[in-house]
């Protein structure tokens, strides 16, 4: 959860591991929380195919990391792939609860080649398998941090964490709107008490900068509109419009366990940056990202069953599933299916990139921003878009509508195109055309 070898791989400490072939921290304990005294690098090398590790070398302090948690998952995954190709040094965290080991050597295989053909040297790759939650993350966050000596506004001398992660990227959160339903707790747990603990580790290390993976479904009820959803239709704090206006916070029909989640975790971290100017947090709400990395090394491989639309297709065309259930076919849309916000999952992983660069330049407090195509897709659009990339024809059964289910749900992007500089560049058709691609070398 939480999306080639190269010999210049390197250990700079034990249980942080450089390089492009780096093994793992070790297995959870039961409960997920606890993990053992750190392995030594020949055993967890085995993990990733018995792979010679070179002898250590020293830490460089002035090396510095973006920090993914969750990022061996769908779109965790192909957000590591993208930083690595604009050059930033990456530290993985993932526990692997819905998400493969071998995701890790398709990122390393990818990233070299980008590197290669480009003649750039191999942006750093570190990956511990822990839980996010367990106190092993404390001692991660130490273990990339320098002890320095300040001097306060009076005088006194202090010694303070100064940390070579320069930005994190939160996506380890459960994700199942049925899911959620039937287990309410386990969702607050990780999702929100996850988050709290999260945050504090961090502000206890100086790190301040953070991306969080957000969800369309915070807007509850406003997405029943028909209208395309702006981001100023669920906020956390008091806003003024440019024209003036004094929006007030407010929110309604958050419908499962897992959208009140998001809303309480985007709630607190607007709380965060208010609570301390250092914070600089962007929320990023996601609408439905689809298709894969053109390689078709990187897909969605849930361990957990499929329930968004495009893996659903997929399970369809490589005869996983006899069909798919396509749910209201009486909307009042163009051919009566629901009409939904589909983004290719890289457009999602350079919004990310953004969002860090924002921080970074203009960051500070709280912001969120859709990340969606700003135009709609209709459920047999997404369906035919699939039928010509693949050359198969997919079986359906039409369904009543379920409860709950709205027949329009599309991003506004104004903001992030104004404020990020952030534009999606691939179509409905590149999104299909990447997906086939990677089932069909999965079911070679």
């Amino acid at each position: 959860m939480n999306h080639d070898t190269d010999s210049s791989t390197t250990a700079s400490s034990p249980g942080s591991w450089s390089g492009t072939s780096p093994p793992t921290t070790p297995e959870l304990s039961d409960d997920g929380l606890d993990i053992e005294p750190l392995p030594s690098p020949v055993a967890e090398n085995n993990l990733l195919g018995n792979r010679t590790v070179p002898p250590p070398r020293p830490k460089l302090s002035t090396t510095t990391f973006i920090l993914v948690i969750g990022g061996l998952g769908y779109i965790g995954s192909h957000t590591v792939i993208e930083l690595l190709r604009e050059g930033y040094n990456v530290i993985i965290v993932d526990n692997l609860s819905n998400s493969y080991s071998t995701v890790l050597n398709n990122i390393t295989t990818l990233a070299e080649s980008h590197c290669r053909a480009r003649s750039l040297p191999v942006p750093l790759i570190h990956f511990h398998r822990l839980d996010y939650r367990s106190r092993a993350m404390s001692l991660l966050l130490e273990s990339y941090s320098d002890l320095v000596m300040t001097i306060d506004a009076t005088g006194t001398q202090r010694m303070t964490y100064v940390s070579r992660i320069t930005g994190v990227i939160h996506f380890a959160a459960y994700k199942s709107v049925l899911d959620s339903i039937t287990r309410p707790l386990h969702y607050y747990q990780n999702n929100v008490c996850g988050l709290v603990s999260l945050l504090q580790r961090l502000d206890h290390h100086g790190i301040h900068n953070f991306i969080f993976s957000s969800s369309a479904t915070v807007y509850g009820a406003r997405a029943s509109s028909g209208k395309p959803l702006r981001e100023e239709d669920v906020i956390h704090h008091p806003e003024q419009t440019p024209s003036g206006t004094i929006l007030q916070p407010a929110v309604t029909g958050l419908t499962c366990p897992y959208a009140r989640t998001k809303y309480f975790s985007e709630a607190i971290l607007a709380d965060t940056a208010t609570s301390n100017p250092s914070w600089r947090i962007v929320a990023l709400r996601y609408f439905n990202p689809v298709g894969c990395d053109p390689s078709g090394l990187l897909g969605e491989t849930p361990r957990a069953e499929a329930t968004n639309l495009y893996p659903v297709i997929a399970q369809v065309l490589t005869g996983a599933r006899a069909s798919l259930d396509v749910f209201g076919t009486d909307w009042k849309t163009r051919d009566g299916t629901a009409i939904r916000d589909f983004i290719h999952v890289l457009d999602v992983a350079r919004g990310h990139i953004s969002a860090l660069a924002w921080n970074e330049d203009k960051g500070g407090g709280f912001r969120a921003f859709n990340l969606g195509s700003g135009s709609g897709t209709t459920v047999m659009e997404a369906v035919r878009s699939l039928e010509q990339a693949s050359g198969r024809e997919i079986s359906m059964a039409r369904a009543g509508r379920r409860p709950g289910d709205v027949g329009v749900c599309i991003a506004s992007t104004d903001r992030a195109r104004r404020e990020l500089g952030w534009s999606p560049r691939e179509s409905i058709a590149q999104c299909a055309a990447d997906l086939w691609n990677f089932v069909r070398k999965t079911i070679r």
